[in-house]
């Protein structure tokens, strides 16, 4: 391996080694936290905490595009001459920015809670603290948002693994406070600042020391001529697409719950859904996740022109992605009606097609989460506008249609279809086509992909659970771990260079 391809490789290792963590954490977040807090606090104050977290996480959308517009910016700004001058220069006028859409966010939100009460308009009126920790949350993560402006930066100058292993160990003590929170208080707010807090003091810690430390050009730049207002509306205008693709992202996360909760009137069936959902969505953030640091290496390589490298980073970027995805999807099919059982006591039936639906869609889906972060990092915004827009005005119409119908499965339907027509079939297509010489070729190559290692996975899963008869979290255990041994004993080989190297050698590019 040469010496200029060894610090990419590190970089991509320390990145995917630091977005496994982050996923891991949102896993302990999202699924073990909930039995901890059922166990000190009602089902309603669970609710009531719930959705304090979805606002908490929707704030961070209000960006309005910004972070996506300041990476292009600082890739752009290293094929330049002075290139740490003028990246210093946009970084201390969109710092001014950021601080003062913070600050005009902040004033909205208390000069809306103030006209109407939260706990009123979500429903929450009888849960007490609930209007002081929706504030907490939410004004915490406004807060937080002049700090994705240093992220951005990291993520341009290859330093993305050290703001993700920061934003890790906010969210370790965030997780450790929540549950001493609920043990020695029970108070909703010390639960909510347990939660918040963590994350805001990294990120002061950011925004005011380590950007500063890391990248010592930023310290004390004067931005020259005052930026003014034409300028400041022209980088949110800039913006726009990518807050268009954001905003349809969080949208297709949170609105099929939203819909199904209003067209089917089985309350159990809405139970599968979301808890079907939630496993969908954490493969779909296991492939983003997966992207991100390949994603940052693509914006760099199409900022400096070298097309070589760009494409063959991305052709085995894709494959790496579509396998990781067809992988765990494989054995989450097989061994997924167990834990489903375990984890609901039984009291959820288990829906096998909504499960295949959700679970095949999102490792058909894969190969396109690739081409969504490169369009990110590569100022494709028209190419994310044009594409996110399309498949949430699809998606709503399909879902309206299929939903009344045929119920959770409708709805699912409605989401992998949209999927695989709008950012697998306009949006990475496009990216595709416009990035390899054999676009054909390698689409074959990963179709054949997902049809191998899901079919295979899945088999030797449904065998383990043939020959492994029983049930009880001891079953489980013991399948699961028998799956993994024998798929680290099939891949094996691949700890060898030059098979590695051989294979890496047969994707299409």
């Amino acid at each position: 391996m040469s010496g200029r391809a060894l610090p990419r490789v590190q970089r991509l290792l320390s990145g995917w080694s630091a977005n496994l963590v982050q996923l891991g954490l949102a896993v302990t977040q999202q699924v073990v936290l909930v039995p901890i807090f059922l166990r000190f606090q009602s089902s309603e104050v669970l609710a009531a905490w719930l959705a304090i977290y979805a606002a908490g996480n929707l704030a961070l959308v209000a960006d309005f595009g910004l972070h996506s517009r300041a990476i292009n910016r600082f890739l752009a700004f290293k094929s330049c001459r002075d290139a740490d001058g003028r990246t210093a220069r946009y970084y201390a006028a969109m710092q001014r920015v950021y601080c003062g859409l913070a600050g005009l966010l902040i004033v909205s939100v208390l000069i809306g809670a103030f006209l109407l009460r939260p706990s009123a308009v979500f429903g929450f009126a009888g849960v007490s603290e609930f209007d002081v920790s929706f504030l907490v949350a939410i004004i915490c993560m406004l807060l937080i948002l002049p700090s994705t402006l240093a992220a951005a930066l990291y993520r341009a100058r290859g330093h993305y693994a050290r703001g993700v292993w920061m934003a890790c160990a906010a969210s370790l003590v965030g997780q450790i406070g929540q549950i001493i929170a609920l043990a020695k208080t029970g108070s909703l707010t010390a639960v909510t600042l347990a939660y918040a807090l963590p994350q805001l003091a990294v990120a002061t810690y950011i925004m005011l020391v380590d950007v500063r430390r890391l990248f010592p050009f930023v310290r004390g730049v004067s931005i020259g001529d005052h930026k003014s207002w034409h300028w400041i509306a022209g980088q949110f205008r800039r913006a726009f697409p990518f807050a268009i693709a954001s905003s349809t992202e969080m949208a297709l996360q949170n609105l099929p719950v939203l819909l199904v909760s209003a067209f089917v009137a089985d309350r159990i069936a809405v139970a599968q859904w979301g808890l079907t959902r939630v496993v969908a969505g954490l493969i779909r953030g296991l492939s983003m996740q997966a992207t991100i640091p390949l994603a940052a290496e693509l914006g760099h390589d199409h900022a400096v022109g070298a097309k070589l490298q760009l494409r063959r980073l991305y052709a085995r970027g894709s494959a790496l992605i579509t396998v990781l995805a067809s992988l765990v999807v494989s054995g989450i099919l097989a061994f997924w009606p167990d834990f489903f059982a375990l984890w609901t006591h039984g009291l959820v039936p288990y829906d096998p097609f909504l499960a295949v639906a959700l679970l095949v869609g999102s490792a058909m889906i894969a190969p396109a989460m690739l081409a969504l972060g490169y369009a990110y990092h590569s100022n494709r915004g028209e190419l994310l506008a044009r594409a996110k827009g399309l498949q949430l005005v699809a998606f709503v119409i399909l879902a309206l249609l299929l939903t009344p119908w045929l119920g959770p499965l409708g709805a699912a339907i409605a989401l992998v279809a949209t999927d695989l027509l709008a950012q697998f079939g306009v949006l990475a297509l496009s990216i595709i086509w416009q990035t390899l010489r054999r676009p054909l070729r390698h689409l074959a190559f990963l179709v054949l992909l997902i049809l191998f290692v899901t079919t295979t996975g899945w088999a030797l899963g449904l065998a383990i659970r043939s020959l492994l008869p029983g049930n009880g979290v001891a079953h489980f255990i013991a399948e699961c771990a028998l799956w993994l041994a024998l798929v680290a004993l099939a891949a094996g080989p691949l700890l060898h260079r030059r098979l590695r190297v051989c294979l890496m050698d047969m994707v299409p590019d």
